[in-house]
């Protein structure tokens, strides 16, 4: 889905950092356990089931830590539908050539349901801008990264896992390639297959609910096109979305059009029709040059480590709700299982076992971002139920201090710095907006409903 900052973000960095969260209690088969030992005469031997941003920097990961690598990708022409925009820390941290960024966004607008139009990036420094760019510029960067630290990049469609039923038995992953079945034995898998990930289902991670993203990339005129030169749109209202949000994203030469749901999947287009006569003014004239639609994970799935198998990026569900964020935290988590696989099997000399993938990576994992995910969860709820809930988040976005801590939280992935008293008055204004705006909402019903007997 759309990956873009969010005002939601600044108001988790009142969070207390050390804030616990309880696991699910699911009853799940008896997982086989073998004790650690040295690998005779080879290196360990890994599977990674994806070639997103998080099977590549997982493949990377083990491939440079030592790890024998094969990396399955059945489609690298394909372009996941997603809005494509990544945090500022991200290029650093991975690496990004800046010359794969399409456009760099320093203003942003937010619209709500009736209109209110807010200027969203005020505070934004100089050098601070979102990077937007197409995944498939991206993927295909990441996966020849990958191939070129030694990983196997293999044009293969995995069609099944069969899982091991001892301790010293291998996974075997079952895949055709040029026309043609094969099977490849492997001692550690690790899914970055996506929301419809068929590792999960092989060992019976459980499901999630699913949202759908559904875009149009759109060729505008020239003149048009250079309105969204650094200009990204956010839209909220029920004729876009009913629990989430629509969005403008500008690229190289076009701009992605888009929105998402988990409740009204049936009506996505619809909700795409919504979003296109809301901008229309704006994109009058323009040509549509691709129609794309993609499952999202609306939330982590029940199981993401079980036996030498781990899930990782949309397979694991590391979307986070309100801003639909995805590709930072799938190459994060990526990178997090591959250098723990590398850690716990000390260089790829010795097997490991499932505790030490829930040690090495599942736990580091949940400590720094779990709470972050189930809190903006809790946040979706209040101010994407109704309209009203959605005028008061537009109207919190004016607030130069909700803006600049959601640019220093969202652009550096780490809690800012922020002060107590203003802290309280975000939280009071917060309440103010919510309780101002259920009585503009319920405004706004009447007469719309007036309208509409009278039309």
């Amino acid at each position: 889905m759309a990956a873009q900052t969010h005002p939601l973000h600044s108001l988790f960095t009142s969070l207390p950092p050390t804030l616990k969260t309880r696991q699910n209690n699911l009853s799940r088969p008896t997982t086989l356990t073998v004790k650690c030992k040295s690998i005779s005469g080879r290196k360990l031997r890994a599977a990674v089931i994806g070639g997103g941003p998080a099977g590549s920097s997982t493949a990377e990961a083990l491939a440079l830590g030592g790890i024998e690598t094969f990396l399955f990708e059945r489609s690298p022409d394909a372009a996941k539908p997603c809005g494509g925009a990544i945090p500022l820390c991200m290029l650093d941290e991975f690496n990004i050539p800046s010359e794969l960024i399409d456009r760099k966004v320093t203003h942003m607008k937010i619209i709500s349901p009736s209109n209110l139009t807010v200027d969203f990036g005020k505070t934004l420094k100089p050098n601070e801008f979102i990077s937007m760019l197409r995944r498939e510029v991206l993927d295909s960067y990441l996966r020849s990264r990958a191939e070129s630290s030694g990983t196997t990049l293999l044009k293969a469609l995995v069609t099944g896992l069969d899982v091991p039923t001892s301790a010293d038995k291998p996974y075997v992953v079952n895949y055709t390639m040029d026309g043609s079945r094969r099977s490849l034995s492997v001692d550690v898998v690790v899914g970055a297959d996506g929301a419809n990930s068929r590792v999960a289902k092989a060992i019976h991670a459980g499901d999630y609910a699913c949202a759908i993203a559904f875009q149009e990339r759109i060729k505008l005129p020239e003149d048009k096109m250079d309105y969204y030169r650094n200009l990204a749109e956010m839209y909220v209202g029920n004729d876009v979305s009913p629990d989430f949000y629509a969005w403008v994203f500008p690229k190289c030469d076009h701009v992605a059009v888009g929105t998402g749901t988990v409740c009204s999947k049936q009506d996505i287009k619809l909700f795409q029709h919504g979003i296109r006569e809301r901008v229309y003014p704006k994109i009058k004239g323009g040509k549509v040059i691709k129609v794309e639609a993609h499952p999202i994970p609306e939330h982590p799935r029940p199981v993401r480590v079980r036996g030498r198998v781990a899930l990782v990026g949309d397979a694991a569900g590391y979307v986070t709700k309100c801003s639909g964020e995805g590709i930072y935290f799938a190459a994060k988590s990526g990178r997090m299982c591959g250098e723990a696989i590398v850690r716990a099997s000390e260089g790829g000399e010795r097997m490991i076992e499932e505790e030490d993938l829930k040690r090495e990576y599942l736990r580091v994992w949940d400590t720094n971002y779990i709470t972050t995910f189930r809190f903006l969860d809790l946040l979706q709820k209040v101010f994407y139920g109704n309209n009203a809930g959605r005028e008061a988040l537009v109207e919190l976005c004016g607030d130069e201090y909700v803006q600049r801590m959601t640019f220093e939280s969202y652009l550096y992935k780490k809690l800012a710095d922020g002060n107590r008293w203003e802290d309280a008055k975000m939280v009071m204004n917060t309440i103010g907006s919510l309780v101002r705006c259920n009585l503009v909402g319920k405004d706004m019903q009447h007469i719309l409903l007036k309208e509409r007997l009278f039309a």
